[in-house]
């Protein structure tokens, strides 16, 4: 662990790390969103978290984003977390991660990420987060 995310862990307790995107280009356009402002959620399969549930999103936790490189780049803390089955997510939903101007966009683009990561199926369950930045460490 480098010496910024163990002084991260002791500034936010608890707090998990992970990467946004399943590739450095997704991860960094991601991040960007993040600190523009206009991705305020996130989305995973319920089955990515079978062997970790600790690394569910919890309201109220702070979670560290980071680089593709594994450094520190964001803390976010997430306000709502529901679970939802793919083809039940709604746009407003779908408009808050920022990555698409529709539904139909989203859809199309999280079925061909989910086919590359977990496994795709209109009836898979997504672990749907809301979140706010609270820190852009970029800024450190």
């Amino acid at each position: 662990m480098t010496d910024d995310m163990e002084d991260l862990q002791v500034t936010y307790p608890g707090a998990g790390t992970f990467r946004f995107g399943d590739n450095a280009t997704l991860c960094a356009e991601l991040l960007t969103l993040v600190r523009s402002g206009a991705k305020t959620a996130t989305c995973e399969a319920a089955s990515v978290f079978a062997d970790e549930p600790e690394a569910l999103p919890k309201v109220g936790r702070c979670d560290i984003a980071a680089n593709w490189d594994g450094t520190p780049a964001l803390v976010i803390r997430t306000t709502s977390v529901e679970r939802v089955r793919f083809g039940d997510v709604t746009e407003a939903m779908a408009l808050a991660e920022g990555e698409n101007t529709s539904l139909a966009g989203w859809r199309r683009d999280h079925e061909a990420y989910f086919t590359r990561t977990s496994g795709f199926s209109p009836d898979m369950e997504l672990v749907f987060e809301h979140f706010e930045l609270v820190e852009d460490l970029a800024d450190r």
